[in-house]
């Protein structure tokens, strides 16, 4: 452990009962994770020293989301100030020369280079115990305001608490704030319970620094940054912004967005520069995209891995385990599950290719599809380069088809097929002269029968 560690709380153990669910709040997906992976996230990039959860009782999906990260269990929820004292109680004891930075599950669009510039102040004032952040916030929006002087501040107010010419503080208490170790050590026992609400307010150590002598900062962001999820519309709001966040990056980061605002990505999109990306394409978690790809609009993408020149769609379904080698081509209704497309494979029409590995060059016909399930286990279908697959083509499997063969339209293949084989399975035609004729009298007579 370094001279000056840093220690992080991530709190998180509200039940979110204005969510109406009865999944925890902190579970809920933004942007195809859970609220609490991405403070993990933003907390694990200040590469801390120490992180501990704190959570509700019965929240095993919460500490499952944290690992291997310890958690504990806040069994009272008496205020912040209370779950503060439950995580510190957990952390690493013996060093108090560092810092510990209090954030909240449900607040996952704060930045960590935001925590990395007050943690900067707060290390360049040695004289102070804590630094908070603040954002504009115009009343009657009941947040808890703080009050400062000279850049300093002196006292953060809860909005319960507050009077009338408090709530005009321009300035609104985030909850997030970093502490050094030791002023924490310190401040926490002095916490009471004398408020409207009978909680420990964490904000409250504040007032007990400075009755110490001891310095407090503060520190702005927007408030966007620093919005809380408490419900389904708050959700929504977040996810709308966390959208715009993603798009831009992409765009900053060489990607063409036809329709920008149409386009929804998951929170770990990987996408390289010179894609280009047309309206209403949806992208679920773990995918990712090489360069001078298309992905045409109204597709579907989850969990795949994407080479670069290939082209996808329009409306193609992408599931979990695709994977395409450079230059493939996968067309308009095709859908894709556990399938691996070597280099300028194609599969351009109406297809459904799953458990498959699908050689370079292939060519698979609309209409086909692998018959990957037979109501007990998965199979695999296989195969090889150069392969052609005439349209409505039914692969049973497990079945290989071997380097060159072609498979002849209609066909359903049960038994492997060796390289540059031609494998045709359907009926005889059957050809009646006149057939269509006869056929439509008889129908004719037996319908003017009915009637009569």
């Amino acid at each position: 452990m370094n001279d000056s560690p840093l220690t992080i709380l991530i709190l998180a153990a509200g039940k979110g009962t204005r969510m109406k669910s009865a999944l925890p709040k902190v579970m809920h997906p933004l942007a195809g994770f859970p609220l609490l992976w991405h403070v993990r996230r933003t907390a694990e990039a200040l590469l801390p020293d120490a992180l501990v959860g704190v959570i509700g009782p019965e929240m095993a999906a919460v500490a499952a989301q944290l690992k291997p990260w310890p958690t504990v269990a806040q069994t009272e929820r008496l205020g912040t100030g209370h779950a503060v004292q439950t995580g510190v109680a957990a952390l690493p004891t013996g060093n108090t020369n560092g810092f510990t930075v209090v954030l909240y599950g449900d607040t996952p669009l704060l930045r960590a280079d935001t925590i990395r510039a007050m943690l900067k102040r707060l290390r360049a004032m040695p004289d102070a115990a804590l630094i908070v952040l603040g954002f504009p916030c115009p009343d009657p929006l009941p947040y808890g305001r703080l009050k400062t002087t000279n850049g300093q501040l002196d006292a953060i107010i809860e909005y319960a608490d507050a009077s009338p010419a408090e709530k005009a503080l321009p300035l609104c208490n985030s909850g997030v704030m970093v502490f050094r170790q030791d002023a924490l050590v310190r401040l926490l026992p002095m916490l009471d319970a004398a408020n409207s609400k009978g909680e420990y307010y964490l904000t409250d150590t504040v007032r007990h620094a400075r009755t110490l002598g001891m310095a407090c900062l503060y520190a702005e962001t927007d408030s966007t940054e620093v919005l809380g999820v408490n419900a389904r519309a708050e959700l929504a709001e977040v996810e709308g912004l966390l959208q715009a966040r993603l798009r831009r990056q992409h765009m900053d980061n060489g990607v063409t967005l036809i329709d920008p605002a149409s386009v929804q990505f998951a929170a770990d999109t990987e996408i390289a520069a010179d894609v280009l990306i047309e309206p209403h394409v949806f992208f679920g978690p773990g995918v990712s995209i090489g360069t001078n790809t298309t992905i045409k609009g109204f597709s579907h993408i989850e969990g795949a891995t994407i080479g670069s020149g290939a082209v996808v769609g329009p409306f193609a379904r992408l599931r979990p385990g695709t994977v395409l080698d450079a230059d493939v081509r996968i067309g308009n209704f095709v859908e894709t599950k556990a399938a691996h497309f070597g280099e300028g494979a194609k599969a351009n029409h109406l297809s459904y290719l799953g458990d498959a590995t699908i050689g370079a060059g292939s060519n698979i016909g609309a209409g086909t599809i692998t018959c990957n399930y037979d109501g007990f286990r998965k199979a695999r279908t296989t195969l090889g380069e150069g392969v052609f697959i005439g349209s409505n083509t039914a692969l049973v499997a497990p079945v290989s088809i071997g380097d060159g063969a072609i498979i002849g339209a209609g066909s359903t293949i049960t038994r492997d097929v060796p390289p540059d084989a031609l494998a045709v399975s359907r009926a005889d035609l059957r050809l009646q002269e006149q057939g269509a004729a006869r056929f439509r009298n008889r129908k004719t007579r037996e319908r003017e029968g009915v009637q009569k």
